[in-house]
């Protein structure tokens, strides 16, 4: 039974134009039958126009695939990065409060040094003096 490229084009889901254009690049359009203003498919020609869209669907998958491939690295890539971004600066930070902290143990350290220091001068008595009659008691 022939179809109509109406048909044909409801049945692939794509547009009429689209359709022409297959029955174009296939060299089908001198042996297309015209009935009025339609054009008349038979089975044959139905079977080349559908496998050529069939064909071409197949070859724009794989490039579609590989380019939702590439933009699913990239912006894999794109996040890690900033992640890593946010890990150095954490780093930084930290190694910014490591080191303040190291001088503060160090400031702390000398200042008990000094107490000590001077804990050790208080200790230690003073030799009395002796008035000059306590020598001879």
């Amino acid at each position: 039974m022939a179809k109509t490229i109406k048909q044909i084009a409801d049945e692939l889901g794509v547009s009429k134009t689209s359709v022409r254009k297959k029955i174009d690049n296939l060299g089908l359009r001198s042996s297309l039958q015209s009935s009025g203003n339609q054009f008349s498919i038979n089975e044959e020609q139905e079977k080349l126009i559908k496998a050529a869209f069939k064909s071409s669907k197949s070859q724009t998958e794989p490039k579609t695939k590989s380019e939702t491939e590439s933009k699913t690295v990239s912006s894999l890539i794109s996040i890690l990065q900033e992640e890593l971004a946010r890990k150095d600066a954490q780093i930084e930070n930290l190694q910014k409060l490591l080191d303040q902290e190291q001088q503060l143990h160090m400031h702390t350290k000398q200042q008990l040094q000094l107490l000590e220091q001077k804990e050790d001068i208080v200790e230690e008595p003073e030799p009395t003096k002796k008035k000059w009659w306590q020598f001879f008691s």
